[in-house]
């Protein structure tokens, strides 16, 4: 150690520039493994608290687990037994609090601007609970939210901008009125003629294409406050009208009394039916069977809400609850009770969404992997650059006896006291920097910043294992560093410092 930083003071000049090196490589490998755990922290919390909980139940006939984020056009299969499941969830000690919600593609259509009709994510909540279950998650830009019980369709400003795209119509809420700071360069260019409306037809998609073009009056254009570039695709609509749009049946359809003999005609596959048409059997004179009764939907006896059919229920636990554990008990109970519904976790429900973080992982790995790369360059043709200089004091060592080893030993124990120092006080500074920037409270509400930041804050955060692995980054820069330069230090002979005299 003494000869090593001998050595140093000697070539200070040298020793100074591999020192300011590693202090900014170990400094930015530290601030950047917080910015990655705040970012992949921040994206679990937001999810988890503002949209979709810790763990979705899904439908078991449900093929996929990727239901949030579907764009293959595929639709989400339907939950009917949601009362049984409410059972399950509130007997659970470990669970906070549940939401059911309707979820699926639909067609918007318009007879107005382009017949083109264009997609939009729907999810049908009751609005009240929505509430509830993620509080704060969303503010209004233009109208309100819906009241109890209305009918209606909150369209979030991205969701707006894309039915424009495809429909032309662009979507004010009902007693407003065109904001034109609110078009996007495209809408601009075409003020004057903009058309306007109060409403959107959607069409639903389902698995047996019995869905119904349901018209939406728009109640408030919303926007999530975190991560709205993800979550500004999902349009909040009331539940009994999802399901009307869906074709499910709805709450107040309880009441509807269909014979044994027609409901197995409905249960009938595409290829039974083919089958009874090109038969025989078919062509009999006076038919006759029991017809089928719809009492009104405006029956006093309306059913709850929660009679009718779902997608999903999202549920978010306690605090303190291991994920993995309750996901396995979960799934115990709603099989051996035939509640129709399983469980998966929040990042393979959210498909796409979940694997973002580890996307945005990586490129601020390999960003981190650049300064490591530029780094260990810029040390090796310095040190190169030292051991090339130092040719006549290696060569005379070498020429009273030292050997290689000691020659390496030597190289390696002057960079490893120039890492140990400079890149340490890198990472003490990069840790105070990362533990300071909170304090400021940075915020943004530009979509891009907001998946790096992991949600609206910029809250970067240092667990021990971020420090352990910029401790690992700082130690490979450093060996690989120095392998060249001790290569050359080791292959100086006597003779060489006698030829460079």
């Amino acid at each position: 150690m003494t000869i090593a930083w001998r050595n140093i003071l000697r070539h200070k000049g040298k020793s100074i520039i591999i020192g300011v090196i590693l202090f900014l490589g170990a400094l930015l490998m530290t601030v950047g493994n917080g910015v990655i755990s705040g970012m992949d922290r921040g994206i679990e919390r937001n999810i988890v608290d503002g949209f979709m909980g810790d763990i979705v139940l899904v439908a078991d006939k449900q093929k996929s687990d990727n239901v949030l984020l579907n764009f293959m056009g595929t639709s989400i299969e339907p939950i009917t037994t949601y009362p049984k499941i409410k059972e399950i969830l509130s007997s659970k000690d470990y669970i906070d609090r549940f939401l059911p919600v309707g979820k699926n593609l639909a067609f918007a259509l318009s007879d107005e601007g382009s017949f083109t009709p264009g997609i939009a994510f729907i999810i049908g909540v009751n609005f009240e609970d929505y509430e509830k279950m993620f509080p704060n998650n969303i503010k209004t830009v233009e109208g309100r939210f819906l009241k109890k019980g209305e009918h209606g369709i909150l369209v979030p400003t991205d969701a707006r901008k894309e039915l424009y795209d495809y429909v032309g119509l662009w979507l004010v809420p009902e007693g407003g009125k065109l904001v034109k700071e609110s078009l996007h360069k495209d809408a601009l260019e075409e003020y004057e003629d903009i058309i306007t409306t109060s409403a959107v037809v959607l069409m639903g998609m389902n698995v047996d294409n019995s869905s119904t073009d349901v018209l939406f009056p728009v109640k408030g254009i919303i926007r999530y406050r975190s991560l709205n570039t993800i979550f500004g695709h999902f349009s909040l609509c009331d539940i009994e009208s999802y399901r009307e749009c869906m074709g499910y049946f709805s709450a107040f359809d309880r009441n509807v009394n269909i014979p044994d003999e027609q409901q197995s005609l409905l249960e009938m596959g595409s290829e039974s039916i083919d089958d009874m048409f090109a038969s025989d059997s078919m062509f009999v004179d006076n038919i006759k069977g029991p017809s089928i009764t719809i009492e009104s939907k405006k029956t006093e006896q309306k059913a709850g809400s929660e009679e009718g059919a779902y997608n999903m229920v999202f549920v978010r636990l306690k605090k303190g609850a291991i994920r993995k554990l309750s996901l396995l008990d979960l799934n115990r109970d709603l099989a051996e009770k035939a509640a129709g519904a399983r469980a998966v976790t929040w990042n393979k429900a959210s498909g796409v969404i979940g694997g973002l973080a580890t996307i945005i992982k990586g490129a601020l790995f390999l960003f981190v992997t650049f300064l490591f790369v530029v780094a260990v360059i810029i040390i090796i043709n310095t040190l190169t650059m030292s051991a090339i200089e130092r040719v006549p004091e290696i060569g005379m060592m070498r020429a009273i006896g030292a050997k290689k080893s000691f020659i390496a030993a030597m190289f390696y124990g002057e960079t490893a006291v120039l890492s140990a120092v400079f890149g340490g006080a890198g990472i003490i500074v990069g840790i105070i920097i990362v533990n300071a920037i909170p304090f400021f409270n940075i915020t943004t509400a530009n979509d891009f910043l907001q998946l790096l930041y992991g949600g609206d804050v910029f809250r970067p955060v240092l667990r021990l294992i971020d420090i352990i692995v910029t401790v690992l980054q700082l130690a490979g820069v450093t060996v690989v560093a120095a392998l060249y330069p001790v290569t050359v230090a080791k292959n100086i002979t006597p003779l060489d410092a006698i030829a460079r005299d």
